[in-house]
């Protein structure tokens, strides 16, 4: 087995990142997973966070856009719209659009569902990470994004769910003669 992985972050202008690392950790929609070598083939959503990654003994970190990340063969490859590292980031101009786009966002009176909404909380959400990626706190309220969520979820019926709750017989051993398990009553 191999003691690294390839990682690599291509964007729409090309590949952004390529590198031999020791371990990767991401964030995707189903929140933040590692990766280290031999991991098992993996296909996930990206949801715009930080990327970490040692490489001989330290630690960097990247910021990522959403996307998908596919992990095979120890290859981490992540598709993203966006990707920055810290000396990217203009702190004065991120805080300044980040006002902007807050404001637009407090103050809308379009639909929720809106494409332009939408954008302004992917833009929100970027704006924030590339804060958090130089250590400036972001604020406390980022808005979710939605991309990944169903629109019209719904609970399951109750009688799913009630049944759902019932232990299955057949994966129990409790009434085995001999059983350690005691005897429902």
């Amino acid at each position: 087995m191999a003691d690294t992985i390839l990682l690599e972050i291509v964007t729409p202008t090309g590949v952004a990142l390529r590198e031999q690392v020791t371990d990767v950790t991401a964030p995707s929609v189903a929140g933040e997973f590692g990766v280290l070598p031999g991991h098992l083939p993996l296909l996930a959503a990206l949801r715009t966070g930080l990327v970490t990654y040692h490489q001989n003994g330290q630690e960097h970190r990247l910021a990522v856009h959403h996307g998908f990340v596919e992990v095979a063969d120890d290859t981490a490859l992540l598709l993203t719209e966006r990707f920055a590292v810290k000396d990217d980031v203009d702190v004065v101009r991120v805080r300044l659009r980040l006002k902007e786009v807050d404001t637009e966002l407090d103050h809308w009176q379009g639909d929720l569902t809106d494409p332009r909404r939408r954008a302004l909380i992917e833009e929100e959400q970027w704006l924030a990470t590339e804060l958090e990626l130089i250590g400036d706190p972001p604020p406390p309220m980022v808005r979710e994004d939605t991309r990944f969520l169903a629109e019209h979820a719904e609970a399951p019926p109750v009688d799913e769910m009630v049944e759902a709750s019932q232990p299955d017989e057949s994966l129990t051993d409790h009434k085995k003669p001999g059983s350690p398990f005691p005897d429902p009553k």
